[in-house]
């Protein structure tokens, strides 16, 4: 009797190493093996197993991806803007260069050695730290010198943007750009994501959510699951609806003129001031041209909340006066052109109660983000991504 052939699966085989899943050193050769066809039962079920959906682009979702390109795992992004990055945003206007989100790398002290190292395998071109420090200020605006005069603050010539983009780069990941997450469906084993177009997309294994906690809590509210699992989705949905936020709007201030002041960056200490940063973008190499001043506004969540919506021609006046009483200097409350951008989820003030988030992983539905670990800083956002991919990485292959 003849006996037909095991059915033939390729598989990436990776050495063994503490690197083997975040792609770091890793040894890897691929061969075509012989499967089992009862092992092959769930892969020709669905076309999803392997797969991974993550919606958004941002820090926590390139750090997930990143993670995952040394694996065989079909990676899909969902992104609703043009770009990438999230807040860690850049523009360009009028020959400026700027960041009006997230303004450098500040990695924390356990994370400084392996952030160093990633920035350099990211690539050193492009890649500067701010030499001027960053001072303090209180709600009467008196400027005290910071008590960290040597802290680096990495960034780009060409913006913060570079982060998430050069991290993508070395992705295995197709992202699709303008696609808005509407709702999520898990049925036989599969999620699919459906978008405000009503276009579904995937299905996928797994799914992994990074936008900010309150629209991550949205989605959750959106998502449908099994009646036996229903409970644990409730649970987690009000432990992400729960995690609070701070609003933050900015204001990008230019002027046809050179500021001379010791320091990069002023922050409000005692968070009673209605501006809560304010920097100099022409500290930052290539961003701002010679004989010019661009300054980044960020004001307070107070100020922030109660101005959102305010158009910029009145909220704009405002914004200037404070930051020019601040700096001392009146030429500043007339700049010659503004930007402006709100944040209403800018940074998360507590961390997300783990264990109702931990037990949607029973359902391969995972989150990442700075609100999960509660640090609301860009490389906090994207090495919970890379922690979460490491995680995912042995269900995958």
């Amino acid at each position: 009797m003849e006996v037909s052939p095991w059915p033939q699966k390729r598989l990436l085989v990776l050495g063994s190493g503490s690197d083997v899943c975040s792609g770091r050193q890793v040894a890897a050769r691929e061969g075509v093996f012989p499967v089992p066809t009862l092992l092959l039962l769930k892969m020709s079920d669905t076309d999803a197993i392997g797969s991974i959906g993550i919606v958004g682009a941002g820090l926590a979702g390139a750090g997930v991806a990143r993670s995952l390109a040394a694996t065989d795992a079909d990676v899909t992004i969902l992104e609703k803007s043009r770009g990438v990055g999230g807040r860690a945003a850049t523009r360009r206007k009028h020959g400026c260069r700027y960041d009006h989100g997230a303004n450098y790398v500040n990695p924390s002290e356990g994370d400084a050695s392996r952030t160093a190292a990633l920035l350099s395998e990211l690539g050193s071109d492009g890649l500067v730290n701010i030499d001027e420090p960053v001072w303090t200020f209180d709600r009467t605006g008196t400027v005290s010198e910071g008590d960290r005069p040597d802290a680096d603050k990495w960034n780009w010539t060409k913006g913060m943007t570079q982060f998430a983009k050069r991290a993508l780069d070395e992705a295995a990941a197709t992202i699709e750009h303008g696609v808005r997450a509407a709702s999520i469906e898990r049925r036989e084993g599969a999620w699919t994501i459906t978008d405000t177009e009503e276009e579904p997309h995937g299905p996928f294994e797994t799914v992994v959510l990074t936008p900010p906690a309150p629209q991550t809590a949205a989605l959750l509210a959106e998502t449908t699951v099994d009646g036996e699992h229903t409970a644990r989705l409730e649970s987690a949905t009000r432990a992400v609806q729960a995690v609070p936020y701070r609003t933050i709007r900015t204001f990008v201030l230019h002027y046809p003129f050179e500021l001379d002041r010791p320091y990069y960056g002023l922050v409000n200490v005692d968070h009673q001031h209605p501006v809560g940063w304010v920097s100099r973008e022409e500290c930052k190499d290539g961003h701002v041209p010679d004989g010019e001043c661009l300054l980044i506004a960020q004001m307070s969540p107070e100020w922030s909340t109660e101005r959102y919506d305010e158009p910029m021609d009145i909220a704009a006046p405002d914004a200037a006066g404070h930051v020019a009483e601040l700096i001392g200097d009146d030429r500043l409350t007339d700049p010659d052109w503004v930007d402006d951008q709100g944040w209403r989820y800018a940074l998360p003030d507590a961390a997300v109660d783990a264990e109702p988030i931990e037990a949607l992983e029973a359902i391969d539905l995972y989150a990442a983000g700075d609100w999960v670990v509660g640090e609301g800083r860009a490389h906090a956002a994207f090495w919970n991504g890379v922690e979460l991919g490491e995680r995912l990485c042995p269900s995958v292959q």
